[in-house]
Formats: structure tokens, sequence, C-alpha cells
């Protein structure tokens, strides 16, 4: 015969909880408690608050921080579900000190403190370079489109808004007709039925009209900018095409630092292409390192930039050239000319008809089509020959060095196909010739140095720094889509979500809780 246990559901159990203790050592939950108490100054808050003559005491800036951090970790993004873990779940009890906001309280606190949270951004990326956790030394810049809380149903060009307005209303006209119809035929449910139809096309009309009124056309980027699609319910936001099809949404940009991974810069731009993007990111990154007094011993501009095609441009070029900034982007054609893809391209290959195979390529001479300069792989400047046309009418900037560096260069077995002239008082250094573009270009200065042999291997780390970013943000922390309405807020939630990620890093990386 089977003895079993007793479960009495009537006792009373008198449970001692220490809420320090419930927070254990080495996890995501203890390194945020530490951080936020001993690290960050959340001083920032308190103008946002006005309420030290009269009205309730406010939740402190710590509490919903941690609570919002910690479900944000954990992939719950809800108010309501954040709410009701502060009842239930002892890590958020614990985090909160049994304090248990309203889900209104958590939802208003991140959408209504984008400057706090944006310093707050700035204090824990501080203690990341304090930490030792930012190597100065590459930054990937790349963006992730995400749809936010409005309906591309909505979106349209001020013509298009018009013609659906006016659609809406033809539908309204015979709606109100047939009410009529079925109130005189004595059909009272099918009139209410169209009665509600009429409500609702009568505040869809109304809704469009308004937002013609009060909105101006919202023009693109571009030397002849052109109206691009509005939206009614977030005109911020904007339709974007994605591998999984089009959204409305917002594209949040992250640039991350290559030795730990740690975002450095975090915005988003309703647009879907890039181009206008790099320079504000740039001098973000910029005044942001020299405000924190980050790599203060170092030169900002040595450190390599990197990013996708998306990011190019004529413009964007000429000023990574103006302002001497060391970067890496390629454009749409590079992997065309990429040795190493040639296979893919399925075109036969070309043999060597010269015997000497092992010299080196002009592909790996440093050429300026700017300022028409040429550094050799011993990194030593040439002579700039002339400019002629070719046979087939191109431009061609002929560059040659000198002797004194091709006799003691120490490649000069593998450059020269015929070594022995350097030593001849009448012979010539290394020759070599580029194609200089018809007009003065940035994108063909770019160019050279995405196909030199330093570019490519710099390029080739973007991909393994950046994108693991993304990958661990939307699967393993759920950020799927932007909840909010408004780039700022957006924004604050994009920071939220890039704080995270870089508490991960300090978690598992640095010891700031020891």
């Amino acid at each position: 015969m089977a003895n079993y246990r007793i479960n009495n559901h009537a006792q009373t159990v008198m449970l001692a909880i220490n809420f320090e203790e419930q927070l254990q050592e080495g996890t995501f939950e203890y390194t945020l408690h530490h951080l936020i108490d001993k690290y960050i100054d959340l001083s920032s808050f308190d103008a946002d608050y006005q309420n030290d003559k009269t009205g309730r005491r406010a939740y402190h800036p710590a509490t919903l921080l941690k609570i919002i951090l910690f479900a944000y970790s954990k992939g719950i993004t809800s108010s309501r579900e954040i709410a009701w873990c502060c009842q239930t779940n002892i890590i958020f009890i614990a985090l909160s000190c049994d304090e248990q906001p309203h889900w209104t309280t958590i939802a208003s606190f991140v959408s209504s403190h984008f400057d706090a949270i944006k310093s707050v951004f700035e204090r824990v990326l501080l203690v990341c370079d304090q930490q030792g956790l930012l190597g100065h030394e590459l930054i990937a810049i790349d963006g992730c489109k995400m749809p936010s809380d409005a309906s591309k149903q909505w979106s349209g060009t001020f013509d298009e808004l018009r013609a659906k307005r006016d659609k809406i209303r033809t539908r309204l006209d015979f709606a109100l007709k047939e009410q009529m119809r079925l109130d005189a035929a004595g059909e009272n449910d099918r009139a209410a039925r169209q009665e509600k139809t009429a409500q609702s096309l009568a505040r869809a009309s109304d809704k469009i009209d308004a937002f013609l009124k009060a909105e101006e056309p919202r023009m693109g980027q571009g030397k002849k900018p052109s109206e691009v699609k509005s939206n009614i319910t977030d005109n911020d936001s904007a339709k974007m095409k994605t591998s999984k099809g089009v959204i409305q949404g917002f594209n949040g940009i992250a640039s991350v630092d290559k030795k730990n991974q740690i975002i450095v810069d975090a915005q988003v731009f309703g647009a879907g292409p890039e181009q206008h993007a790099l320079q504000p990111v740039l001098s973000a990154i910029e005044s942001r390192y020299e405000k924190l007094s980050i790599n203060s011993n170092g030169d900002h501009k040595d450190i390599t930039i990197t990013a996708d095609t998306g990011f190019g441009g004529e413009d964007n070029m000429k000023f990574l050239y103006e302002q001497e900034i060391d970067a890496v982007i390629p454009d749409n054609a590079f992997r065309s000319r990429d040795p190493r893809h040639q296979h893919r391209l399925h075109k036969p290959e070309r043999k060597r008809k010269t015997k000497h195979a092992l010299i080196i390529p002009a592909s790996e001479f440093t050429f300026d089509p700017v300022g028409l300069t040429c550094r050799c792989p011993a990194d030593k400047e040439m002579r700039l020959i002339g400019l002629r046309d070719d046979q087939h009418g191109n431009s061609k900037a002929f560059f040659e060095g000198y002797l004194t560096d091709c006799r003691s260069c120490p490649k000069r077995e593998n450059c020269m196909r015929h070594p022995d002239s350097a030593d001849d008082p009448k012979g010539h250094g290394r020759q070599v010739s580029f194609i200089k573009a018809k007009a003065k270009s940035y994108t063909e200065w770019m160019r050279h140095r995405v196909d030199s042999a330093e570019g490519r291997e710099i390029y080739a780390h973007r991909m393994h720094v950046v994108e693991p970013v993304f990958g661990n943000i939307e699967s393993n922390k759920g950020l799927n889509r932007f909840s909010l309405r408004g780039k700022k807020k957006v924004e604050g939630q994009w920071l939220l979500f890039s704080l995270v990620h870089n508490i991960g890093k300090l978690q598992r990386v640095a010891q700031i809780a020891a």
C-alpha cells in the first residue's frame, strides 16, 4: 500500500529573504546591481522630476533601470509583463527591493528619459574603457532594420494620401446612404453595422486630413531631394526593404569596438539608405570620446573605421579624405575585383605570360587618385612621371620608384622585373600605372584602399565584429521590433538594449563587482 507525504495548502510559512543573497556573483543581475549602485551617476534623471514640493515620491531611477535592463536581458519587453515579474519573480523582487511599480510607470520611464538614458550609456562606456575592454584599434559600423509601432498601410506621399482620403470619403458617402436606406426599410441591425462602418471611415478620413494640414511633405536625402513617403502613425519612421520584406520602422546603427565587441555608439535613423548616417555617427563617436576623455593618450584618427557598402558615396568618401580618417568602406563591385572571389565569377583564369610570376602586382601599391600620389609596398613615396591616355582612351597616372629606394629595398627581387637595373646609374626604379578618374573622385581613392592587401584584411574583420552584436540583441535578447513611436523614444530603447549588451560584456570579462 502506498504511503505519501501530506501536502497541506492551508498552512502558513514565513520565509526570510535577503535580497542581496538572491543576486549570485557572476550573474548578469549581480553585475547590473553593483554597476548601477557603485559606478553610475544617476543625477541626470533629477531634472525630469519636479516633485520636491508637491506630488508623491517617485520610484528611484536605479530601481526602474535595474528591472528594465534585467527584463530586456531576458527578452521581456512588455511593460505589463515586467510589472507582473516584480510581483512574482524573486530576482525582480530583489533588484527592486520589493517595489512594485505600475506598468504605466515602467512604460513612461522608457519613453520619457532619453537624455538621462544616453548619459547612463556613456557612463557604462567609460567603465568599459577603464576596465580595458576597448581596444581603440578598429570600429565596425553597421545597421539593423527593425519594424516599429507604425503601420505601413498609413504611408504614402501627400498625393497618395489625398487619393486615399478621397477614396475613404467615397466609401463613407456610400455607407451613409446605405444606412439611411436600411433605416427606412426597418432593418435596424444592418443599419447599426453600417453606422459603425461610417463612423470608422469618418475617423480615418479626419485623421488623414488633419495630418495633411499639420505636416509638410517629407523630403529624402541627396543633392536633389525628392518627396518620400510620409507615415501618419509615426512620421519619423520609414518604409524599408529587408530580407524579410518591406517594413515600416527604423534603422538601428551600432558602432562596435573590435577588441571585446563593445558598442561605442547607438543611434536610429528613419530611412533605409545608410549613406546619410555615416557622418553623424563618426561625429558622435569623436565628441563622446573627447567628452569622456576616452583614448586620451592616442589620436581618434588612428582608429580604423570600417563599414559595409551601404555607407559609401562620394560625399562620405570626401568627408573621410578631408578629415584624414583611416577608413575602409568598399563599393558594390569590390568582390568582383578581389582575386579570392574570382572562382565564383566563372571566368577563365588568366595566366601570366611573363616569366616573373612572383612580381608584386600594382594592387599592392597605395595610390591616391585625389592627391595623385603613390607609395610602394615598402611605404616609400614614388615619383609621378606624368599623365597620359592608353590605347583604350583611359587617363592613366604613371609612377616610378626612386633608384636610391629601390637599390636598398629588401623586396627588390620580387618587385622589379629586372632587379639588376637598379644598380645601373641610368636605370629605372619600379614603375606602375593606375587608371585615373576623369574627374576628382574620392570614391576612386577608397577603391584603391579597399583593393589593397591591407584593405582587404581590415574589411575582413567587419563581419565578425558587428554582426554577432546584432545576433545577440535580436536572437538572445529578443528585440525583433521597436515598441515605441518617434525617433527620440525609439533611440532610447535602442540605447537600453545596447546597455544590456555592454553590461553583459562587463559581466563576462571585467571584475567590477569584486
